[in-house]
């Protein structure tokens, strides 16, 4: 049985916690946990190195992070989505690759 894998990076008084295996509903308790444990401290969840992301783990995760200021990286369009659903903006949209019709008849 495939678990998660939290490895903790400290740099210039930012926490970074890479998640490497498989995060599902069971261990995003466990990563809820550890991103209690850390407080108020600036925090970064680094998603690239997942092998699997189950949808379930995003809805857990969204409790922890409504309250705070962790920002997400690496994460593929459909979590970022799903996080977006649940109310936690994963990064501002700056630069989008596409436009709407919103853009269009604002102009």
């Amino acid at each position: 049985m495939s678990g998660l894998q939290i490895l903790r990076e400290e740099a210039a008084g930012r926490v970074t916690l890479r998640l490497e295996g498989t995060l599902d509903g069971r261990t995003a308790q466990e990563l809820s946990l550890s991103l209690r444990s850390l407080g108020q401290s600036e925090v970064v969840l680094d998603f690239a190195h997942l092998r699997e992301f189950k949808d379930s783990a995003v809805g857990v995760l969204t409790h922890g992070l409504k309250e705070s200021a962790v920002q997400m990286r690496g994460l593929a369009t459909h979590h970022e989505r799903m996080f977006r659903y649940f109310g936690v903006v994963s990064s501002p949209t700056t630069n989008r690759a596409y436009y709407t019709p919103e853009d269009i008849f604002s102009a």
